[in-house]
């Protein structure tokens, strides 16, 4: 799979099928995403892997807290305190466009509370890969672990898997923290699921849309 191809068939799955990936496999991948730029080469991300029992008790854990309507607690300000134009719109358009492909009508707040705890079961993923990074690191390292994810989800399409990298999966961090044995003095980034897509999952037909470079890009001769 060339290049290009990898990036722009890249997209957010959300029901993988329930086939193991070899954790040499795993290994590899993780191998090829460490390739990333980092600023002075200080690699900061530290990841977790899990699988199996393991990986079903932590999503067990985490629908708990979802499920009793906890509020989450992650550990940076992924999104914005007030949301605005552009920004709100294109979010109401993947979200709404989401549901539409699940059968949530607008105003089922049940059936929306059941989708967004597809979240928190990696939607059926056989792997979940948690990235950290120390705490102590200024901004650029979250930029450093950005690059890290993007080459984890490109290196996953090389080798037949798809992805969907996740921040849902840490809104609640102590939850996380307890079952895999991740430091207080560690800030969790995000998750990511890695399988084989489920080609049955209604959900993964949702293709998001992009805007043209002319909207985010100047050109100065």
């Amino acid at each position: 799979m060339i290049v290009e191809e990898a990036i722009v068939g890249r997209r957010t799955v959300r029901g993988f099928l329930p086939d193991p990936v070899p954790e040499d496999l795993v290994r590899r991948l993780l191998e090829i995403a460490s390739r990333a730029p980092s600023g002075s080469n200080i690699q900061p991300w530290r990841v977790a892997v899990v699988t199996g029992e393991a990986l079903r008790a932590l999503s067990a854990d985490l629908l708990a807290e979802h499920d009793r309507e906890a509020d989450p607690r992650p550990d940076y300000d992924y999104y914005p305190a007030r949301w605005r134009s552009p920004y709100l719109d294109r979010r109401r358009e993947c979200g709404w466009g989401l549901y539409s492909t699940v059968g949530v009508a607008r105003g089922d707040r049940a059936a929306a509370h059941r989708q967004r705890a597809r979240n928190h079961t990696f939607y059926g993923a056989p792997v979940a890969v948690f990235v950290s990074i120390d705490r102590d690191m200024g901004r650029g390292s979250l930029l450093d672990a950005g690059m890290f994810v993007q080459n984890l989800l490109i290196a996953a399409r090389a080798h037949g898997l798809e992805s969907c990298p996740q921040v849902a999966v840490v809104s609640y961090p102590d939850v996380v923290r307890r079952r895999l044995a991740i430091p207080e003095t560690e800030m969790l980034v995000c998750g990511v699921g890695l399988g084989r897509i489920d080609p049955d999952e209604p959900a993964n037909t949702l293709r998001t849309s992009r805007v043209p470079v002319e909207t985010f890009a100047t050109f100065h001769r």
